[in-house]
């Protein structure tokens, strides 16, 4: 058998050879017992090369397996190398779909290790991508725990950059918890340390995308769309893939606040057509349904676009408001020509039971949305006119207000001529 030792030929030879006797070259310059400067800096590119083939023939486990045998190498390099290869190899883990389990496995090996090794930078990285695998998996609970305590070690520390990194985590995590205050407080630690430092774009625009994500679950939709904007001019001059779902969440805003006739503007705009898509039709879709008042074609989009809107955590969240939303518009525009009319006419012509649509109708009198009661004895709804209000009280309001001024001012100057 041919052995290959840790050279730049052994390298070009790889690049030459097909993918799985490329691998087998790549093993054998790493199994080179050789550890002068040269050697190292050859076996560091093998190791990128063969993590790229690996990565290519999605073999996962043996990317594990990689980075257990490279235990002792990383004994004869410097820590930062060690580092950026460990965190090289998890990223080219993450490219295999479907390998959360076992990067979640990777990651709880290397904590260990770098634990016993002492390598306490490393090891702080590899926790927090470990935090934000397990609140992936839903494991909500180990991820807070495992925050917690991070989170307490770096502050001591006080590094900026990660802390930002684990605020913004422990935000996200408290957000999928359904717990505001706590996300809140988190986005506005993980700001205060990003202010303090040089911030790199997707970083920023990740910020800008979670601040966005809350301003909208508290239904400030304008603000949300600004910080939507901003996350989305981040990833589109990186290239980021997020980029489509800043852009889907900035029409989901525009929806929302009933703006729905700018949605066909922003997705023809220039920015906009790079990213024509599934997503991007699935909220033209719900645009067209809010502009026509239409709950068929709302449910139409659903069912069309069930991955890009229902299967979406944030879109799905505000679906059930919009609907309501949609159900107030139709059942106005139903009443519109009437004055009086049958509740089941108006079941009949919407397609909804009759008690849903009652009880929808109850609450909307309630809500001052129209004038009107509903006859339940006769089972009709009764709409009035809308009260104009009478100028008259406001007229007369303003007269004893100004007629207040005028004492006030006379009785200041007959205090002044009395003293």
């Amino acid at each position: 058998m041919v052995s290959y030792p840790a050279t730049t030929e052994s390298i070009s030879l790889a690049q030459e050879a097909n993918s799985s006797e490329a691998i087998q070259i790549l093993y054998q310059v790493l199994e080179d017992p050789s550890s002068s400067p040269e050697a190292l800096r050859i076996k560091e590119q093998a190791i990128t090369n063969l993590c790229d083939r690996l990565t290519e023939e999605k073999r996962g486990e043996d990317l594990r397996t990689l980075l257990t045998k490279l235990r002792p190498f990383f004994s004869l390099i410097p820590k930062a190398k060690t580092a950026k290869i460990v965190r090289g190899i998890i990223d080219a883990v993450a490219k295999i779909p479907g390998t959360t389990n076992l990067q979640i496995t990777l990651c709880k090996e290397m904590v260990e290790w770098t634990r016993a090794e002492k390598r306490t930078f490393l090891r702080q990285r590899v926790e927090a991508r470990l935090a934000a695998l397990l609140m992936e998996n839903k494991e909500y609970v180990e991820a807070l725990a495992l925050l917690s305590t991070l989170v307490k070690e770096v502050r001591r520390l006080d590094d900026k950059l990660l802390l930002v990194d684990i605020d913004l985590l422990e935000s996200k995590l408290h957000f999928s918890l359904r717990n505001l205050p706590k996300a809140k407080a988190a986005l506005t630690a993980a700001r205060t340390a990003a202010n303090a430092i040089y911030v790199p774009p997707a970083q920023q625009g990740t910020i800008d995308l979670q601040s966005g994500i809350l301003h909208a679950e508290e239904k400030d939709y304008k603000t949300g769309y600004s910080y939507f904007f901003e996350a989305f001019e981040s990833f589109n001059a990186l290239g980021d893939p997020r980029a489509v779902f800043s852009l889907k969440y900035m029409l989901l805003c525009k929806i929302m606040v009933s703006q729905a006739d700018d949605v066909a503007g922003i997705i023809s705009s220039k920015a906009g057509l790079q990213y024509v898509g599934p997503d991007l039709d699935a909220m033209k879709a719900v645009a067209d349904a809010h502009s026509k008042r239409s709950l068929k074609l709302f449910e139409n989009a659903l069912r069309d676009y069930k991955a890009q809107l229902e299967d979406d955590p944030i879109v799905h969240r505000h679906l059930s408001s919009l609907y309501d939303t949609l159900l107030e518009q139709n059942l106005c525009r139903l009443i519109e020509p009437f004055s009086r009319v049958e509740i089941g006419h108006i079941a009949e012509l919407i397609g909804l039971p009759v008690d849903h649509v009652e009880k929808k109708l109850s609450q909307m009198i309630l809500d001052k949305k129209f004038a009107g009661t509903l006859d339940q004895g006769a089972g009709c709804l009764i709409i009035f006119e809308d009260p104009k209000a009478d100028a008259i009280y406001s007229a007369t309001l303003d007269t004893i207000a100004n007629m207040g001024k005028v004492v006030d001012s006379l009785y200041v100057r007959s205090a002044k001529i009395m003293s």
